[in-house]
């Protein structure tokens, strides 16, 4: 929403809270032996990598002449999200384009892929039963012509193309010492079910599914950080807001934090990056403040004074302060404090209207809106507040920024084409890629963690 003030008013507006589901989705990755990475990347750097991405052998019953192909090209898919590290062009290859068997031992082919362009091969092989496809696959470094790692993937055979994905991650992985993000899921808000639910899809736009059903609205996903649940508001009681979980079965879901704040509203909770404590968000007597408490339920402590409006809590990645918003200035603006509350500080001066305060994984960014001549821009500032800069420019809002888990994107809603879509771009403002098409209002986004 582009004010602060209307979160508050709200509060009274909808219907009761419907039933809650879990969700099927689900990490698939086996161990992998890894040595040490190729190269370091620097989250933000502009630079691409090529990797040779070899067709695997097939030897998985029954059999099917388009699987090997189909996987290699999912493959490589996953690696253009990702963006750091590039399948490279057919015509390039100097070596093989076929993996005969998982090589043991040195290569002595290394020369020829260098000189073809790779910085990276990967070989690999395909099995499984009746059920399931298993990948056995090998990444080399061909500049010091060593195996940067070697694992095994599973996956039921009807999830053929996520295992590509998974398998793609890895591969980005070996390479940079930072798995890719083609794997990783998005949680965010749609009402193209004529009610405004929780849904998740992939990081590219793909199966698109619902979380949560009932009639009541739902607000402000966030994600455990395992990614085996997620947080999110629902009016639903009374309309009062409070917080709810829905789980893919290790978490149980419903309501959490039912015992504390007592009959006051609950607008928005995050957790911690351990996930041992939330900030949340609540009002009482006319004012919004931020509260800490243990997740369950203990060690409550209010973390904002005063009659402003405090809200959007973001925590650093050490989870030793938290950014967030508040009006205390006249206007909302983005401040810093400590995890208990001290040491408060004003973060923005540029704008007379910053929010949405989301602070990047690798603890160098935080990304927020400011309205310009009416409409939202996408801006990075520095925790110093010594750099900041704009991300993404249009003359329709881009709000509610998300980080990806390796600091190198930010997925946020525009309403550029009328309705509100999502988007996903680089931290340096190139790639940009819509995410929804004709579904509705699709807002708040959340980027979950790496893929497990």
């Amino acid at each position: 929403m582009h004010r602060i003030l209307p979160l508050i008013a709200l509060v009274g507006l909808f219907g009761f809270f419907g039933p809650i589901g879990s969700f099927g989705f689900g990490p698939g990755l086996a161990a992998a032996q890894v040595s040490d990475p190729a190269i370091v990347i620097t989250p933000g750097e502009g630079r691409a990598f090529r990797a040779a991405v070899q067709q695997f052998a097939d030897r998985a019953a029954p059999a099917d002449p388009g699987r090997a192909a189909g996987l290699r090209r999912a493959m490589e898919q996953g690696m253009e999200f990702s963006g750091v590290l590039l399948p490279l062009a057919d015509d390039a290859f100097l070596g093989a384009r076929e993996t005969e068997g998982l090589t043991e031992g040195p290569r002595g082919d290394c020369s020829d892929w260098l000189q073809g362009g790779a910085d990276a091969l990967v070989e690999g092989q395909i099995t499984g039963s009746a059920s399931e496809l298993a990948v056995e696959y090998q990444v080399w470094d061909t500049a010091r012509c060593r195996s940067l790692a070697r694992g095994v993937l599973k996956r039921p055979r009807e999830d053929r193309h996520r295992l590509a994905k998974l398998l793609a991650d890895q591969v980005v992985a070996a390479f940079t010492g930072t798995p890719g993000v083609a794997g990783t899921e998005i949680a965010f808000i749609s009402d193209r079910s004529g009610e405004r639910e929780v849904y998740v899809m992939d990081a590219d736009g793909g199966r698109q599914r619902p979380a949560t059903r009932g009639q009541s609205i739902k607000a402000f996903p966030d994600w455990t950080p395992d990614g085996g649940a997620i947080l999110y508001t629902s009016y639903g009681e009374r309309a009062m807001p409070g917080l709810y979980l829905t789980s893919r079965g290790e978490y149980s879901p419903g309501p959490i934090l039912g015992g504390i704040l007592s009959r006051q509203p609950k607008y928005r909770g995050v957790f911690n990056p351990s996930g041992s404590s939330l900030a949340v968000v609540s009002s009482l007597g006319g004012s919004t403040a931020i509260y800490r408490v243990d997740r369950d339920g203990g060690n409550l402590r209010r973390l904002t004074r005063g009659g402003s409006i405090n809200i959007s809590p973001s925590w650093s990645p050490d989870g030793e302060q938290i950014a967030f918003v508040s009006d205390r200035s006249g206007s909302p603006q983005i401040y810093i404090m400590g995890s208990d509350g001290r040491g408060v500080r004003r973060l923005t001066f540029n704008g007379s209207y910053n929010t949405g305060a989301s602070w990047s994984p690798d603890g160098r960014w935080i990304v927020y809106e400011t309205r310009i001549e009416g409409q939202f821009d996408i801006w990075l500032i520095d925790p110093s507040g010594e750099t900041n800069l704009p991300i993404v420019s249009h003359p329709r809002s881009d709000e509610a920024a998300s980080w990806s888990p390796d600091s190198r994107k930010i997925t946020f809603s525009s309403k550029r084409r009328g309705r509100s879509d999502l988007y996903v771009v680089d931290v340096d403002g190139q790639n940009l890629r819509r995410l929804t098409r004709q579904q509705g209002e699709n807002l708040q986004p959340a980027w979950g963690p790496f893929a497990r």
